[in-house]
């Protein structure tokens, strides 16, 4: 039962998002390391609670994929129900607690990505259009933003740094997860993109989309607001990654070269949050006056 509960909250994903929470947190170089702890306990309740909520969701198109049939809500080890109110108590502890210790901007940025995760994404695109990704990607950056906003308390050039290397990392990343996965989605019936447009029109979005992020995620060492060793890593991983998927697929062999794609997706976006953590620039970016930091 105890399992059950903490299975259905996604844990991998909580964890993985969490690394972006520090990465936005020491990118904005705050003076009060104190706030990093309720933020992301704040952001893991948070997160936790929008998992909950998709397997609640999803649960009738989990049962048609071979990699969810077994999970919580579609096996029915636990009743919607029941899932909800654990969900909402999650969420009202990480969003009271975001609320109570860390400031109104930071909040803000959890309560607008859990909206776009549980009701655009979830809810409403997902199970309707091959658009779901990029708009769910926005979802994707709102953790990085929340640990940026809590240590800054503005939203400024560096904050639009972090949106755009996490959301355009998101999706060349889910991506080669739906070229993996295409037989699953194909049986759940949900329009990912290369079941609407075949599997070269993906590789060619994923080329162009992890050449965007390549760009974006040098900017905060462009920009002052990380190291060059962070350069150095940002560069290397970005173009790493892009050569991967330039590859060319052998017959049959898709699904091996999206597997590797996905992995260096994974290795990429952790070395980046590493190093933008950890790689302090010797002169700090100039700070941009931000309506939020005037209010």
């Amino acid at each position: 039962m105890i399992g059950d509960y903490w299975r259905v909250t996604k844990p991998g994903i909580v964890g993985g998002n969490l690394l972006s929470v520090i990465a936005g947190f020491f990118l904005a170089r705050g003076t009060d390391a104190s706030l990093l702890m309720p933020t992301l306990a704040g952001m893991a309740l948070v997160i936790a609670s929008a998992c909950v909520l998709n397997n609640c969701l999803d649960r009738d198109l989990d049962r048609h994929m071979r990699r969810t049939r077994y999970r919580e809500l579609a096996r029915g080890a636990m009743m919607p129900r029941r899932a909800c109110i654990y969900a909402a108590a999650l969420g009202l502890g990480g969003f009271g607690l975001l609320a109570a210790r860390i400031n109104a901007l930071a909040l803000g940025m959890a309560l607008a990505g859990f909206a776009v995760y549980v009701v655009v994404y979830t809810l409403w695109l997902k199970r309707r259009s091959s658009w779901a990704s990029l708009i769910g990607s926005l979802a994707g950056a709102a953790p990085p933003l929340a640990g940026y906003c809590a240590a800054s308390n503005r939203f400024d050039a560096g904050a639009v740094m972090l949106l755009l290397i996490f959301g355009l990392w998101q999706i060349p990343h889910f991506y080669a997860i739906a070229v993996c996965r295409l037989d699953d989605y194909t049986a759940a019936a949900i329009p990912v993109l290369p079941a609407i447009r075949g599997v070269d029109a993906t590789q060619r979005q994923i080329i162009a989309y992890i050449l965007a992020f390549t760009v974006a995620a040098l900017m905060p060492g462009i920009g002052g607001y990380a190291g060059s060793g962070y350069l150095v890593v940002a560069a290397a991983c970005g173009l790493g990654w892009l050569a991967l998927a330039c590859r060319a697929r052998t017959a049959g062999g898709d699904r091996r070269w999206a597997r590797r794609v996905f992995v260096a997706s994974l290795v990429t976006i952790c070395a980046v949050s590493v190093m933008m953590a950890a790689d302090e620039p010797a002169q700090p970016a100039p700070v941009v006056v931000s309506m939020a930091a005037m209010g």
